[in-house]
């Protein structure tokens, strides 16, 4: 009914949009929080790097925002995300390229976004044990674009002012504010995300303005889980209603 592949399946973002999720291309926490921290307003000019399914552009949606953009490099999720724009009648409100985020020049209005975000592969190249799958080494691991060459490509489309949001491991953040700040987007807000309170983070999600003075605010920690290992209250709104078919 919905010309799906085998391995996929339906999520439903809300009670109308319907999102295809598969074995390789699928999304978690991270990317709801990412989504949730990014927070654009409803006619900001968006996109998301790396975008994989689509979660966040689909987030967005459901949150309001008119216009999404995406890009992402393999042709097998953009055939997946494709067909889930398709089966929502949403082609008039979806960009999607399937490209290299360094060979964006042309293919997006220079200067003209308010927001960019990416929950770019969390293990540098050459640390960690790299995935076996083709899907899940540039998922997970810095094989096809560095830190450096992201913000790069993000600050090339940014307006003045214009924000970049990405999450990461904690171990990572020194190298990600200092990679911001050579493409010339200023770290402005940071948040930590752990299981509860009392853990280590696990996650940080930071947010950058391109062109504007230091100055960094550090929000309150966000925690995923109750005491007694519930979702929290928080988590619960960011997540919404949506369910599996």
């Amino acid at each position: 009914m919905e010309n799906l592949r085998p391995t996929e399946h339906i999520e439903y973002i809300d009670s109308s949009l319907k999102l295809i999720v598969s074995d390789s291309h699928t999304f978690g926490t991270d990317a709801l929080l990412l989504a949730a921290f990014s927070s654009p307003k409803r006619k900001n000019t968006v996109c998301d790097f790396g975008t994989g399914c689509g979660i966040i552009p689909f987030y967005w949606l459901r949150e309001g925002v008119e216009r999404v953009h995406a890009v992402e490099i393999q042709p097998l999720a953009c055939d997946q995300l494709q067909r889930s724009i398709e089966i929502n009648g949403i082609g008039e409100k979806f960009t999607l390229l399937n490209c290299d985020l360094r060979e964006l020049k042309g293919k997006l209005s220079s200067g003209s976004f308010d927001l960019i975000t990416m929950n770019p592969p969390y293990t540098a190249e050459g640390h960690g044990i790299e995935s076996s799958s083709a899907a899940d080494k540039i998922a997970r691991h810095e094989t096809s674009l560095t830190l450096g060459e992201l913000f790069l490509s993000a600050s090339s489309l940014l307006k003045f002012g214009g924000r970049m949001c990405i999450c990461l491991r904690p171990e990572r953040l020194t190298e990600a504010m200092a990679e911001m700040r050579n493409a010339k987007i200023e770290p402005k807000r940071l948040r930590f995300v752990s299981q509860r309170d009392g853990k280590a983070p696990w996650l940080f999600l930071l947010e950058g303005k391109k062109g504007r003075n230091p100055g960094l605010i550090v929000e309150n920690e966000l925690h995923i889980e109750n005491p007694d290992g519930t979702p929290s209250r928080e988590l619960l709104g960011i997540i919404g209603s949506y369910k599996k078919d």
